[in-house]
């Protein structure tokens, strides 16, 4: 089992080209990589695929600034596999 996080400020313009990237993998077979800060993760998605989306916007009364969030999660199942093949396939 294994889990990376990143967090990275970026224009929209780099996020837009970041996620078209990202679907051009997902509308091929075989693996899709993720740049994570100096990481790079490799997953292999099988369908069906569980897409999850979330937005939401977080401000009290009062308050000059609202937080805005966009957040999706793509999930997926495969056949267990021993630790050393199950692990992900992470390159510094």
């Amino acid at each position: 089992m294994g889990e990376l996080e990143t967090e990275e400020q970026k224009t929209r313009t780099e996020i837009a080209a970041y996620l078209r990237d990202l679907a051009d993998q997902l509308d091929e077979d075989g693996d899709v990589s993720l740049e994570l800060g100096d990481k790079q993760v490799l997953l292999n998605p099988s369908d069906p695929i569980t897409f999850k989306l979330e937005g939401e916007s977080d401000w009290s009364e009062g308050e000059t600034e609202a937080k805005q969030s966009i957040e999706f999660e793509l999930v997926w199942w495969r056949e267990a596999q021993t630790a050393e093949e199950g692990e992900l396939n992470v390159r510094e």
